[in-house]
């Protein structure tokens, strides 16, 4: 881990299939956010549970310097790291039972902005998944 990584935060999961709330920062986005500087919408998936969890796991796993920390049959927590300075995101995936989708909360460990860069990300996985569905 480099210089930048800061400490692994306490209070994540999800308890009442809630995530904890975005900061109040800027370098956040969460689905289950009230306000619309951290709002996203939540990845939707056709299938079942488990191949849209191995689909997601599968993506995560195949992304250089991330790696999935926690997992239960419903939540994966994973931390991404940036390439040139070292900096840590947490990610979080919901998948709700009875529910097509998969709730996330992606934030920067450090720092006040992001330059949205964990906006970026969670889109990128919302078109993986869309194309991986097509």
């Amino acid at each position: 881990m480099g210089l930048f990584t800061g400490k692994r935060p306490r209070g994540l999961g999800v308890r009442s299939g809630k995530f904890r709330p975005p900061p109040a920062t800027p370098n956040a986005v969460s689905s289950q956010a009230d306000d619309e500087l951290h709002r996203i919408a939540p990845l939707a998936y056709a299938g079942s549970r488990e191949a849209a969890m191995a689909f997601l796991t599968s993506l995560v796993e195949s992304t250089p310097r991330a790696a999935i920390i926690v997992a239960t049959p419903d939540y994966f927590y994973a931390e991404f790291q940036s390439r040139w300075m070292g900096f840590v995101d947490d990610v979080e995936f919901y998948f709700p039972a009875y529910e097509k989708i998969i709730h996330v909360r992606s934030a920067s460990r450090l720092g006040y902005r992001d330059f949205g860069v964990n906006r970026r990300r969670m889109e990128r996985i919302r078109r993986q998944i869309d194309a991986w569905q097509a």
